[in-house]
């Protein structure tokens, strides 16, 4: 006995002709596009007084877009939203990728939390956190 895999979007469907087999492969894209999510280009680099961090998001508005500071880390969230605006448009090809996304970094521990600005202009945000004096974690005491 021989068995056949079948793919899960075609599993359960009967005989089709070549156009409806591209149109259901040309949908399924769009579909699985939406759910992935997406991540967004990190670019972080270090300058004497502080960490600056710039994420590219296109597309995404102010107000889907979460910065939060706990534990020393860095946790920047939003949703970039698929916009089907019209029901009787029929996508051929959706290269952008659409959905939620978040992105973490562990920062040292010498940054001042309570500081920490974000901005956002023409879809890149710019998150800059200052540095404070670096604690003191190990000092050597010479016995006298």
């Amino acid at each position: 006995m021989t068995t056949v895999k079948q793919h899960p979007v075609l599993q359960s469907r009967g005989p089709q002709t070549f156009s409806s087999l591209l149109d259901t492969f040309f949908q399924d894209s769009v579909n699985n596009r939406r759910v992935q999510g997406f991540t967004p280009a990190v670019d972080l680099w270090e300058t004497e007084k502080s960490f600056e961090l710039e994420l590219a998001l296109p597309g995404v508005t102010k107000e889907n877009i979460a910065v939060e500071f706990e534990d020393g880390v860095l946790r920047v969230s939003g949703e970039r939203a698929f916009k089907k605006e019209n029901q009787e448009q029929k996508y051929h090809r959706v290269e952008n990728l659409y959905g939620k996304f978040r992105r973490s970094f562990q920062l040292p521990e010498n940054v001042d939390a309570a500081a920490i600005n974000a901005q956002f202009e023409n879809g890149v945000l710019h998150i800059s956190v200052p540095k404070v004096e670096e604690k003191v974690v190990k000092h050597q005491i010479f016995v006298k």
